[in-house]
C-alpha cells in the first residue's frame, strides 16, 4: 500500500492545491451522501495515518472545509486517534523485538522511564506540531507504553492541533499555503502549551515534596552539607567524595570502620582462602613435580593471620586517614530525627547535628532463617565464623549461593568434613549450568558432600549431637554436624537509626527504596550499598555512593542516573567464576537473541604450565556482530580475567577490538585473546576465502 501511493502518484491528490480545486464537488457529494462521505472519510484519513504517509494535514483541512469545525474536530479526533494507535501496533508487534535485541541495555532505560513517566512524555510531544506526529506513533511502538494510554493521551494531546487545522479548513479559500496556518506566533503558542505537562508535573513533585516535608521544621542554617550512616563502602566513598569537593560532611559509625568488607566479608575470607589454597597445593603436589611434601599447619595461626591482614589493611579505612581527607568522624550510634537533623550517642553524651543532606549507607548482615530449634545449635554466619580458634570437625554449610561456597571449599581444605546443603537443584543457581557443574565438580573431588533439593525442616539434638533434620524428594533425611554455617543470604540494616520513625519507604525486598538518582523518598535522603540493593558487592556500593554523593550535593543543578549496564562480579571459589553483563540463562528468560562463543583453557599454554588447564571464557554477542553482551568466565584468575571484557563493554569495544590488541605470551589473559579469535573463524568470510584459495591457487601455477 505504501508502495502504490508513491508508484501511482496517489499523494497527488492529497495537496492542497488539489483540495481547494475539488472542495465544491466535494461538498457537493457530502449534501447527497452524508453517511457515506462520513465513512469514506474515516476511511482514507485511518489509513493514512496508520502507515504513516504524508496527506494527514491536507486530510485535516478538508475535514474542516466539509464537515465545518465542530463536527469536523470530532471526526478528525476520532480518526486521527485511531490511525495513530494502528500504526503504534504495527510498530510494536513488527520492529519492537527486533530493537530490544539489538539496543537491549538502551531499551531498559528508556522502557524504564516510560513505565514511570510514559503519558508526560508523549502529551508533551503531542501538544507540539512541530514534531512529526507519524514519528511520534512508530517510536511509542517500540516501548512499553500500555496501547490505552497511548490512546486516550493521543486524543486528548492531539486536540488542540486538530482544533486550529480544522478551524483553518473552514476558511479553506483564504489559505495559499501550509504556512499560513502556523504562524510564528501560533507556532510559539503550541510550543509553551507542549511545556505545560512539564510544568505540572514539576508542581506536582513540588507538591509531593511540600506534603512529606509539612510535619517538619526546616532549619535556617546548617551544620554539614552532608552526614553520611555507616563507614563501610558505600559511606568512605560518600565522605571521600564529599570532602574532595570541600563540603562539609560527618562519617557516623557505630561499630568498626571499614564496615563488613574489612572486619567479616571480603579481606577475611579472601585472606583465608589464600591459605587453604596453598594447602591444595601441597596435596597436589605430584602434579608440581614433587614426589611429597606436607604442612605443619594449624587453624588457630590460619585465623590469627587473616586477622592480622585486616589490622594491615584497616589504615586504608582508619578514623586518621578520613580525618587527614576532611571528614568528621564521629564514632557512635545515629538516628534521623528529621530529614535534616540526626542525633549522635556517643560516650561522651548526645548531640544532634543539622544537614543539608543524609546518605545512609548502613550496609546488611547474614539472614538467618526461622528453622525450628536453630538457636539450640548456635549457627555460625559470614560475621563471627572468624572468631573460631578450633577448626570445626564437622562442618554443614546451608546455602550454596557465593558466600556459602567460597567458605565451603576453604573449610574443606583446611581438614574439616563439610557437608553442602542447598535447597535448589544445583549450586551458584545465578550462573550457567556449566558453570555451577564446574565448582560442583571441583567440590566434590575434594571430597566435599555436596546435598542439592534439600531444605532443612528443624534442628535437633540426639544423645548430645547435632542433627539437621531435611527434606529431599518427600523424605526425611537426618544430618550430623558440630558447627553449622548460615550462607543463605543477606538483610539489609533498614532498623535502628530512625529510618523507619521519620517514615522513609522500603522496597519489597526490604531494603530503603531509592530512585534511579539513590533517592528516598525524602528527596535530600538518599542510600546506597547493600542497604539499598539492588547489589550487594563491594564494588557496586562504591559505585553508588559516587551518584548518591554527587546528587546530594549538586542535583539542584545536575543530577545523576545510576549506571548499572556493566556490573561485574565473581565467586572466588576454584576454579573461580567471573561474570558481567548477561549469561546465557539470563538472554533466554530476556528473549534476547545473542550467539555463543567458547574458549576451553585446557588448551592454553600458560594454564598447562601451572596445571590450572581447566575452566573456559563464554561470551555473548549480538548475533552476526562482536558486540560483547557478557562473558563468563571460569577458571584460575577468573576475577582478574573478566577486567578485560569490564573495560571492553563499558567502552564499546567489540572481540574484533580484543583479538587486535597484543597479550603477553604466556599469561592466562590469552584465555580472552582466544575466545575472540573462535568468534572470528566462526565469522570468516568463507566466499571470500574460497576466491582468495583460487587466486592463490592461480599465483603458484605461475
Amino acid at each position: 500500500m505504501i508502495t502504490a501511493f508513491f508508484v501511482f502518484d496517489i499523494h497527488h491528490y492529497l495537496s492542497l492545491e488539489i483540495l481547494k480545486k475539488q472542495q465544491l464537488n466535494i461538498e457537493s457529494y457530502r449534501s447527497n451522501n452524508p453517511v457515506l462521505t462520513i465513512v469514506y472519510y474515516l476511511l482514507v484519513y485511518i489509513a493514512v495515518t496508520a502507515l504513516s504517509l504524508p496527506g494527514a494535514t491536507i486530510l485535516t483541512l478538508a475535514g474542516g472545509g466539509v464537515f465545518g469545525l465542530l463536527w469536523g474536530t470530532v471526526i478528525v479526533s476520532f480518526a486521527s486517534t485511531l490511525g495513530a494507535t494502528l500504526a503504534f501496533l504495527a510498530a510494536r508487534f513488527l520492529f519492537r523485538d527486533s530493537i530490544n535485541s539489538h539496543f537491549s541495555s538502551r531499551m531498559k532505560a528508556i522502557d524504564s522511564g516510560i513505565d514511570k513517566d510514559g503519558a508526560f512524555y508523549l502529551f508533551t510531544l503531542r501538544l507540539v506540531p512541530i514534531f512529526p506526529f507519524f514519528m511520534i506513533n512508530l517510536t511509542m511502538g517500540l516501548t512499553t507504553l500500555k496501547l490505552w494510554h497511548f490512546y486516550w493521551v493521543s486524543q486528548l494531546g492531539m486536540l488542540a492541533g486538530t482544533i486550529v487545522y480544522v478551524n483553518a479548513g473552514t476558511q479553506l479559500a483564504k489559505i495559499n499555503s501550509l504556512s499560513d496556518i502556523l504562524s510564528p506566533v501560533l507556532l510559539g503558542s503550541f510550543v509553551l502549551l507542549g511545556f505545560f505537562p512539564l510544568f505540572a508535573k514539576k508542581l506536582i513533585e513540588t507538591i509531593k515534596k511540600v506534603k512529606i516535608y509539612r510535619h517538619w521544621h526546616k532549619p535556617k542554617q546548617f551544620d554539614n552539607n552532608l552526614i553520611v550512616i555507616g563507614a563501610g563502602a558505600a559511606g568512605l566513598v560518600t565522605s571521600y567524595i564529599a570532602s574532595a569537593v570541600k563540603a562539609k560532611v560527618t562519617l557516623i559509625e557505630k561499630h568498626k570502620m571499614g564496615g563488613d568488607c574489612l572486619n567479616t566479608g571480603c579481606v577475611p575470607s579472601k585472606a583465608l582462602i589464600c591459605t587453604a589454597k596453598h594447602l591444595s597445593h601441597i596435596k597436589r603436589s605430584k602434579e608440581f613435580g614433587i614426589k611429597q611434601a606436607s604442612a605443619d599447619f594449624d587453624f588457630a595461626d590460619a585465623m590469627e593471620r587473616v586477622q592480622a591482614i585486616i589490622k594491615t589493611i584497616e589504615p586504608h579505612d582508619s578514623i586518621e586517614r578520613y580525618s587527614k581527607l576532611g571528614v568528621d568522624i564521629v564514632e557512635g550510634e545515629a538516628k534521623i530525627i528529621s530529614p535534616w537533623e540526626v542525633q549522635i550517642t556517643t560516650a561522651a553524651g548526645i548531640k544532634t547535628l543539622s544537614t543539608r543532606c543524609i546518605v545512609i549507607a548502613a550496609g546488611a548482615c547474614p539472614f538467618i532463617p526461622t528453622i525450628p530449634g536453630i538457636d539450640q545449635v548456635a549457627p555460625l554466619t559470614s560475621d563471627n565464623i572468624w572468631n573460631l580458634t578450633e577448626l570445626p570437625k564437622r562442618l554443614l554449610v546451608l546455602g550454596g549461593g557465593p558466600i556459602g561456597c567460597e567458605l565451603t571449599q576453604c573449610f574443606a581444605r583446611l581438614g574439616s568434613q563439610v557437608t553442602l546443603l542447598q535447597r535448589n537443584s544445583r549450586l551458584m543457581v545465578r550462573e550457567d549450568k556449566e558453570a555451577s557443574e564446574a565448582v560442583q565438580t571441583a567440590f566434590e573431588e575434594e571430597g566435599i558432600d555436596i546435598k542439592v533439593n534439600h531444605s532443612a525442616k528443624e534442628f535437633i539434638i540426639e544423645n548430645g549431637e547435632k542433627i539437621l533434620l531435611a527434606e529431599a524428594q518427600g523424605q526425611l533425611v537426618k544430618i550430623p554436624f558440630d558447627q553449622i554455617l548460615i550462607a543463605v543470604g543477606r538483610t539489609a540494616n533498614v532498623n535502628g537509626y530512625g529510618a523507619e520513625q521519620i517514615g522513609i519507604k522500603l522496597s519489597a525486598n526490604k531494603t530503603i527504596e531509592i530512585n534511579g538518582f539513590q533517592q528516598t523518598n525524602f528527596p535530600n535522603i538518599y542510600a546506597c550499598g547493600d542497604v539499598s540493593g539492588p547489589f550487594q558487592f563491594t564494588h557496586t556500593a562504591a559505585h553508588q555512593a559516587w551518584y548518591a554523593s554527587v546528587n546530594a550535593l549538586f542535583g539542584q543543578f545536575k543530577r545523576f542516573r545510576t549506571d548499572y549496564s556493566v556490573i561485574p562480579w565473581a565467586t572466588f571459589t576454584d576454579p573461580e567464576v567471573a561474570r558481567v553483563g548477561l549469561n546465557e540463562q539470563e538472554a533466554k528468560k530476556q528473549n534476547i537473541a545473542y550467539e555463543v562463543v567458547n574458549y576451553e583453557i585446557n588448551d592454553l599454554d600458560r594454564a598447562i604450565a601451572d596445571s590450572e588447564a581447566h575452566g573456559f571464557v563464554k561470551v555473548l554477542t549480538q548475533p552476526g556482530k562482536d558486540k560483547i553482551l557478557g562473558v563468563t568466565i571460569v577458571g584460575e584468575r577468573a576475577g582478574d580475567l573478566i577486567a578485560e571484557f569490564v573495560l571492553a563493554m563499558k567502552h564499546g569495544l567489540g572481540l574484533n577490538k580484543i583479538l587486535a590488541t597484543i597479550h603477553i605470551y604466556p599469561t592466562m589473559a590469552e584465555a580472552n585473546k582466544y575466545a575472540a579469535g573462535n568468534w572470528k573463524r566462526k565469522h570468516s568470510p568463507k566466499q571470500l576465502l574460497k576466491c582468495l584459495g583460487h587466486y592463490h591457487a592461480w599465483r603458484r601455477r605461475g
